[in-house]
């Protein structure tokens, strides 16, 4: 039976800021019921306390310790590894690293750097990667949505690093496993217990999918016509709203009957 929610937030729980219509009624309502959640993210122009800032100022009454984002999942393996990172990520990011070594890097970490993905940012990552520094990925997503368009994200970017150095990236956010299973963890509920509800049909969907837990795409967000062809069993849902109410509650209902 369903336990417990994972929960993608820009595109499924708002866009560029505006809140999906009964988004924040229905996750006001999980909270009521006592349904442990999860907002999870490998959202890299935001720091974890922005992130908190801005659902808190959007109406979403959670707390600081239910956002699980993958740049803290980086910064967490690279203090317990003891890497000093080259940090080719966004300035709006870099606080979120201020409290980690940084000097004579030997290891670069990789994230939506927008500008930075220039010539001289990237030929530096290459320089250390060539010369055998590991890379860390904050994820593998091809593109975001933002101002009502598709954007680059990383992806691209650690592909053509990964071929340049002839090195393979450690992708610490979604759609790794271990990036699901941690927040799982968290939750303390197995895999099979937890609904992850995201727009990303590779990232969040098929992730999910693929770690043992229970998925739903919703048609927001960065959800293309075609996607559920690719989300295999995965139900699919028009938004939050109805992925709540049309899978997560129903399957529970299901459950036990």
């Amino acid at each position: 039976m369903l336990k417990a929610i994972l929960f993608d937030i820009s595109g499924v729980l708002h866009v560029d800021k505006r809140p999906i219509p009964g988004a924040v009624e229905t996750v006001a309502k999980l909270q009521q019921n006592g349904v442990p959640m999860r907002f999870v993210t490998n959202t890299s122009r935001s720091t974890s306390q922005d992130i908190f800032n801005s659902l808190r100022q959007m109406g979403f009454e959670v707390r600081q310790e239910d956002i699980f984002t993958a740049p803290v999942a980086v910064k967490t393996v690279c203090q317990q590894r003891g890497l000093r990172p080259y940090l080719l990520i966004h300035p709006d990011l870099e606080a979120e690293f201020s409290d980690i070594n940084q000097q004579d890097p030997n290891a670069v970490v990789l994230a939506d750097a927008a500008n930075r993905f220039d010539y001289a940012h990237l030929n530096k990552a290459f320089a250390l990667l060539i010369s055998g520094a590991p890379l860390l990925g904050i994820g593998r997503n091809r593109y975001f949505k933002s101002g009502g368009q598709l954007q680059l994200d990383a992806g691209p970017f650690i592909d053509a690093l990964e071929y340049a150095a002839d090195t393979k990236a450690e992708i610490l956010g979604k759609p790794a496993a271990g990036f699901f299973h941690a927040a799982v963890s968290s939750l303390g509920c197995k895999p099979e217990e937890v609904l992850m509800i995201g727009d990303d049909v590779e990232a969040d969907v098929i992730g999910a999918r693929e770690a043992g837990l229970e998925a739903c795409l919703v048609r927001t967000g960065k959800y293309l016509p075609g996607d559920e062809n690719k989300a295999g069993l995965a139900a699919v849902a028009d938004s939050v709203v109805e992925a709540v109410r049309d899978v997560f509650y129903r399957h529970r209902e299901a459950a036990e009957t």
